[in-house]
């Protein structure tokens, strides 16, 4: 099964590098995008993260990093709407990646078991969490808990990649390009292709937000030898791309 994945962003986050990129690159400033990432090719609609409920239209925003869309904006470019969507995977549950998950009353919510717990009960390190935003699908039992490594469809894996947040799980996905994987941390390519001042340290750079820095450099490492094609959450030269379409 060779699957598509286009990326559109519904957000954007304006933050210091090393919030991506642990320790390096401070006085830099980016435009992150939040994407919410569509899976075709399978009898399923899928969406990988919803995203957040502010696209943060603006002219910077637009000058900086291109045009971002609401969530009902991207599905309608996608040619779908909200009732359809039978499937979202969450990558972790940050509340900038589910903001959206309201609009899919029919889709099965799958997360992981440790990253689910996290968000019912979590550290006050890391405030990024809002059990609410899951409570309707909760309430419905559409929420899946998965504990490791598991093909949720043919062709479709997700594996377990703590470190940014307890329960990160990455997406790995065939397509006729090879293996891409949409990773479960928040990062830039950067965190897998060092700058030279961070190579000699590390061969890849955890992420700059995280519960557990040695997890995520472990996460990082496993991905980058696992994927053909890494496809980190927030990178911009994404923006506009589409995978698996060569």
């Amino acid at each position: 099964m060779n699957y598509k994945i286009t990326p559109i962003p519904v957000g954007v986050r304006i933050l210091p590098k090393c919030a991506m990129t642990y320790n390096f690159d401070c006085e830099v400033m980016m435009y992150l995008p939040v994407f919410v990432w569509y899976i075709e090719g399978g009898s399923k609609k899928i969406l990988i993260d919803t995203g957040t409920m502010d696209p943060f239209k603006t002219n910077e925003v637009e000058r900086n990093l291109g045009r971002t869309y609401t969530f009902l904006e991207a599905l309608d470019m996608l040619n779908t709407s909200p009732d359809e969507i039978d499937l979202i995977i969450h990558t972790h549950l940050h509340n900038d990646h589910c903001e959206n998950d309201s609009f899919c009353e029919n889709a099965e919510i799958v997360v992981q078991k440790k990253e689910y717990e996290f968000m019912m009960d979590p550290h006050p390190i890391d405030f990024r969490y809002d059990s609410m935003l899951l409570e309707d699908a909760i309430e419905d039992k559409r929420v899946t808990v998965i504990d490791g490594n598991e093909e949720i469809e043919k062709g479709i894996e997700l594996i377990l990649t703590p470190g940014h947040t307890p329960g990160g799980q990455s997406v790995a996905i065939d397509t006729k390009d090879g293996k891409a994987i949409i990773t479960g941390f928040c990062c830039i390519m950067d965190n897998f292709n060092p700058p030279p001042k961070a190579k000699r340290f590390m061969e890849v750079i955890p992420p700059g937000i995280h519960t557990d820095v040695v997890e995520g450099y472990n996460s990082v490492l496993r991905v980058k030898e696992l994927a053909d094609i890494v496809l980190p959450l927030h990178e911009p030269s994404l923006v506009g791309k589409k995978i698996g379409e060569s």
